[in-house]
């Protein structure tokens, strides 16, 4: 499961093995002034939709990035049973790759308030 580090400038993702080869990449590091909105999510693997380019094993995981041709582009590491977290992200400002990060964590909503405080405190 992915993992993330929140500092004073940006959110990192760090992928684990299996991750990397379906999203490509081993880790995502994405600046605090791109963060628009984050909501905690029960069920993360309802939260990716749209054509997609990585694993998809029903109703147990989804892992690459979805919605290639319609709808928010987002990069996904999400599992049954655990909760996660939905970033919205302003593309531009987050170097052009995606609209929104869907990740399951298992301390979501912890996580969720404090990236909420240090975006809150770079407006």
């Amino acid at each position: 499961m992915a993992l993330m580090n929140i500092s004073d400038t940006g959110l990192t993702i760090e992928f684990s093995g299996r991750e990397r080869t379906w999203t490509r990449r081993g880790s995502l590091t994405v600046p605090l002034a791109a963060v628009r909105r984050v909501t905690v999510v029960d069920d993360p693997l309802r939260a990716a939709h749209g054509t997609r380019k990585g694993l998809h094993a029903s109703g147990i995981a989804k892992i690459g990035v979805w919605g290639l041709v319609v709808g928010p582009r987002q990069l996904v590491a999400a599992y049954r049973g655990r909760p996660g977290l939905r970033v919205e992200l302003d593309r531009a400002a987050a170097g052009g790759d995606f609209d929104e990060l869907v990740l399951s964590l298992d301390d979501a909503r912890q996580t969720a308030r404090l990236i909420e405080q240090r975006v809150a405190s770079h407006r």
